[in-house]
């Protein structure tokens, strides 16, 4: 049953006029949302006509008419839709509109095309608009995170494993180390560009057959007038491009939500080490008053497993039968669009996270300092292996660990009452050994190299 064409209610969070604004960065969603597929499928019917007009395949006429037609075109949405529905593609439907409003020059419109080369271009050229909006945004994380590195290089504060402390670290070296995974990603995006900002022009069957022995001249003069790279070969039932990009979508959420995690748990009350920038009634409580619940974290962590279902959704797609799949190419008109639509939103989230995140140095001291020494213990055991062989080191500074839970003192003094400790190492190496700023390893060496690569 073919339903007719009507305007359609907001059916997903990303549409919605309450969540979307908060899921989607405005500027990607002008580059990927249905307008602008059509805009960029005119865009590349109007850009074949002038490559085939200047290799003399149809008349340069034709290709003005059809141009100047482009430029000024006037579809009518509603046709377009409810025609689409019935085809199953808009290009048909579109070509027709367009082939309309060129007068004579539209019988040279489509010349040796198929509906998947407009298609297949089009949104590659939509991809270029969104791998750049990408890319500054991702700057912008980036920039936010090397500022709280460099700030916090010597911020010492209690590193945790398993949720339980661990061994101390700075807060700059865990922001430099969350940067260092986007800047990755940098790296990646520009890796993915020439895989996947190529063009689609195939045909058919995806051998060209329609123009002949022309048709590897006509792709190429297509691609040079979009600025597009030259595929080896045909790639329409090869989806690995498409996929990649948004599995590197998948990837910058995962990182960002990786981030989101450890600021959302350094927020709770107890540990108040961290809180996102402070915006009159951001994350309050409809009944209490006193919350600043942690509202970017939370979106940047839906918006990351919700990507990872479209980097999923992706890999079934790429499973294509023979030379044009039953379905499969579907699955992208929504992974692709929703996954770079998500990847903006959780990036401009993390940018207002980042940018202002306030930071508790002091509530970070009272954190490290609250097991008392205890987490240095490995500090002792490293100084106390020389002397004594590393496992009974461990199993000497075990017991003092236990000895000072149980009669709720410092390490120190229960090492200082310690004799196989005193017999190796007396007070003031002790002293020395329990400071936590003592035992930072190389990690401030670790962000200044980080950084000195920007």
């Amino acid at each position: 049953m073919i339903m007719a064409a009507r305007s359609l209610a907001p059916l997903t969070a990303l549409d919605s006029p309450l969540w979307g604004p908060s899921f989607v960065d405005d500027d990607m969603r002008e580059l990927v949302s249905a307008d602008a597929f059509v805009d960029a499928c005119v865009t590349t019917e109007a850009a074949l006509a002038r490559a085939q007009a200047r290799l003399g395949i149809i008349p340069k006429e034709a290709a003005e008419g059809i141009s100047a037609a482009a430029e000024t075109l006037e579809l009518d949405r509603e046709r377009l839709a409810h025609e689409t529905a019935v085809v199953g593609y808009p290009i048909l439907p579109l070509v027709e509109q367009m082939s309309a409003a060129c007068g004579p020059a539209g019988k040279h419109l489509h010349w040796g095309a198929t509906t998947q080369d407009i298609m297949d271009t089009a949104t590659v050229l939509q991809l270029r608009g969104g791998l750049d909006l990408i890319e500054r945004r991702l700057d912008a994380v980036r920039d936010a995170l090397a500022t709280l590195a460099r700030d916090h290089r010597d911020t010492v504060m209690a590193g945790r494993t398993h949720l339980q402390h661990a061994l101390p670290v700075t807060f700059g070296w865990k922001a430099a180390v969350w940067l260092s995974a986007l800047d990755r990603h940098k790296e990646r995006l520009a890796q993915v560009r020439p895989r996947l900002l190529v063009v689609q022009f195939s045909g058919a069957s995806g051998t060209l057959a329609s123009l002949g022995d022309r048709g590897l001249e006509v792709q190429a003069e297509l691609a040079a007038e979009l600025d597009l790279g030259v595929p080896d070969i045909t790639w329409h039932a090869m989806r690995d491009g498409v996929a990649e990009a948004v599995q590197l979508m998948a990837l910058i959420g995962g990182s960002l939500g990786k981030i989101a995690c450890d600021v959302s748990v350094m927020m709770t009350t107890e540990v108040g080490e961290v809180s996102e920038p402070f915006a009159r009634h951001r994350g309050a409580s409809s009944t209490m008053p006193q919350k600043q619940n942690p509202i970017s974290c939370e979106l940047i962590l839906a918006a990351a497993r919700l990507m990872r279902n479209h980097a999923t959704t992706m890999l079934d797609a790429m499973i294509h039968d023979f030379e044009r799949a039953t379905g499969p190419w579907h699955l992208e008109w929504s992974a692709v669009p929703e996954g770079f639509a998500l990847a903006s939103g959780a990036l401009a989230q993390a940018e207002f996270l980042l940018s202002g995140l306030q930071v508790r140095p002091d509530a970070m001291a009272r954190n490290l300092a609250s097991t008392r020494g205890l987490i240095v213990a490995e500090a002792v055991m490293m100084a106390l292996a020389p002397h004594t062989g590393r496992t009974e080191a461990h199993d000497i500074v075990y017991r003092c660990c236990r000895a000072a839970i149980a009669g709720d003192t410092t390490l120190l003094e229960a090492l200082a009452q310690d004799d196989e400790v005193t017999a190796h190492l007396d007070r003031a190496r002790l002293e020395t050994l329990t400071a936590p700023e003592n035992y930072l390893g190389t990690a401030g060496e670790m962000v200044d190299r980080l950084l000195s690569q920007r």
